[in-house]
């Protein structure tokens, strides 16, 4: 659909909105341009995009704040570029909303690879929306049917003491309430529960998360490696773990993640 191929790049420095536009349009984007965060919000309000690129340093209000109002109204998939690259502005911006955090000077190649990587995963509709989403409407509907400890495994479930993930359904409950969680997030939690005791390196899952899987000739950069420990801290901290003495996800030192023993 058409709409499925609009984008809204929003930047201050004119080359670079250039470049962006002409990036986003020689993938099949229909592109809209703004130089600063209240025209970009404007420009998302108006046309719904499928992925907005968004600055962080912008005169007037900053890419951060642009991402919380964005992420209010629309589910468009948000890419934060910055020359700031150190982890607490990661953290700050997959915070703020963002799906992805790439840092300045980027590749073209690689900025359309991580774009394609989100559009395979499911959009969900943004927090300003009249209607319900489908993951919370299914979370409505299915509230007998969650698993427990004691329950065991309902159809489509993934359980893991009282952590519980429909992939399907987009559905993470802990100890019966609903995880808000980002797409990133989910899908690194649905990942850990389907892999068990089995450790995931952080390129298995930065792989995941661009719709491959490990084969031997892939690249991982070290800000790929970087956003999954801030998604892997964003997600313990919404968990209420710790990585000292963690309930539900555990640290591999220097090979990755798994579940905690049973």
């Amino acid at each position: 659909m058409e709409q499925a191929r609009v984008a809204v790049v929003v930047e201050d420095e004119e080359d670079i909105r250039t470049l962006l536009t002409t990036v986003l349009e020689q993938a099949g984007f229909i592109v809209h341009a703004a130089a600063n965060g209240l025209e970009g919000l404007d420009l998302v309000r108006k046309h719904d995009p499928v992925v907005t690129t968004l600055d962080v340093n912008m005169p007037g209000m900053d890419g951060f704040e642009t991402a919380k109002r964005i992420r209010a109204v629309s589910s468009t998939y948000i890419v934060m570029l910055t020359a700031r690259t150190e982890e607490i502005d990661a953290l700050q911006g997959l915070e703020a909303g963002a799906d992805d955090y790439v840092a300045k000077p980027f590749r073209p190649r690689e900025l359309r690879a991580r774009i394609d990587a989100m559009l395979r995963r499911p959009r969900v509709q943004g927090a300003g929306s009249a209607e319900p989403s489908p993951a919370t409407a299914a979370a409505a509907s299915l509230e007998d049917t969650v698993p427990t400890a004691a329950s065991g495994s309902a159809e489509g479930w993934l359980t893991h003491k009282e952590l519980s993930v429909h992939p399907e359904m987009r559905i993470a409950m802990v100890s019966g309430s609903e995880l808000e969680l980002t797409r990133s997030e989910f899908d690194i939690l649905a990942d850990l529960l389907a892999s068990g005791r089995r450790v995931l390196s952080k390129t298995d899952l930065a792989l995941m998360l661009r719709g491959e899987r490990f084969t031997g000739a892939e690249f991982v950069s070290d800000s790929d490696a970087r956003a999954i420990e801030v998604h892997m801290a964003n997600l313990r901290r919404k968990l209420g773990e710790s990585p000292a003495s963690p309930r539900w996800i555990e640290t591999v030192r220097g090979v990755g993640y798994r579940l905690t023993a049973a």
